[in-house]
């Protein structure tokens, strides 16, 4: 087993052992997914959540115990990058590797729980949310200020950023699901905006959001942003369609 725990955390070393040792018997299921599981579990006084990657096949089974990190070390360490650079994400807490000879074979990545009010797939469901365009337009700005920090969330996706109201009409924004992530000195103009793609398939949406960022970022104009935005996102929508057919055909030939 390898595992590393964050500073201020060295008391609850055994505790946390047996919530990952015993996690199929005990918590609270929170997510259940194909791939991966998250239980609730207390901590002292601090509700926590623990994640549990699905084992890797074979090939990664090698690839994340010799070659690669695994994605919950990843998690770990891109979670502490991030709050280094100001940036917002449920506090880490620690990760545990279970490996043999033959490669990876359980992880989990352990911080705390987050209560948000809302995550940036409400504002793509529900298009009269209360302060709708508002929200829209902070996200917009705090995804800018990743991108100006060098921070490329390759998984920026609606379920990924969970939403806080901290005073009536301000918002703080909180990364999950960190495992994918690129860090750059610089970000280019087509990674900036291709950085937008899996969020929305609404066209209104894009529209805000490059008019926001326009603000901004100066080296282009209003028209190029959404130009290129606008095409990132339906090339995106496109491919995913595809994908979703094919996935319907193999199973109808399964069947």
């Amino acid at each position: 087993m390898i595992f590393r725990l964050n500073q201020g955390y060295e008391n609850f070393k055994d505790t946390l052992l047996e919530y990952v040792n015993f996690f199929d018997t005990k918590g609270e299921n929170f997510v259940n997914g194909q791939r991966n599981q998250i239980k609730l579990f207390k901590l002292d006084q601090t509700t926590i959540n623990i994640k549990s990657f699905k084992v890797p096949h074979f090939i990664n089974k090698i690839a994340y115990r010799y070659f690669r990190k695994s994605k919950a070390k990843r998690s770990f360490e891109f979670a502490n990058k991030l709050l280094e650079l100001g940036i917002g994400t449920p506090k880490p807490i620690a990760f545990y590797e279970f490996s043999t000879f033959l490669g990876l074979g359980k992880s989990y990545y352990v911080s705390e729980q987050l209560v948000c009010d809302l995550t940036y797939r409400e504002l793509v469901e529900i298009p009269d949310y209360p302060d709708h365009d508002n929200i829209l337009r902070q996200f917009t700005k705090f995804t800018f200020d990743l991108h100006q920090k060098g921070v490329e969330f390759l998984d920026h996706s609606p379920g990924n950023t969970l939403i806080k109201k901290v005073i009536e009409n301000q918002y703080d924004f909180f990364l999950v699901d960190l495992n994918r992530m690129n860090f750059h000195d610089t970000m280019s103009f087509e990674q900036r905006m291709n950085n937008f793609r899996r969020l929305t398939p609404r066209k209104d949406m894009i529209e805000v959001m490059s008019n926001e960022y326009a603000k901004f970022y100066t080296d282009k104009t209003e028209a190029e942003i959404f130009e290129t935005m606008w095409h990132a996102t339906t090339h995106f929508q496109e491919e995913f369609a595809k994908k979703k057919r094919l996935k319907k055909k193999l199973k109808f030939w399964k069947a």
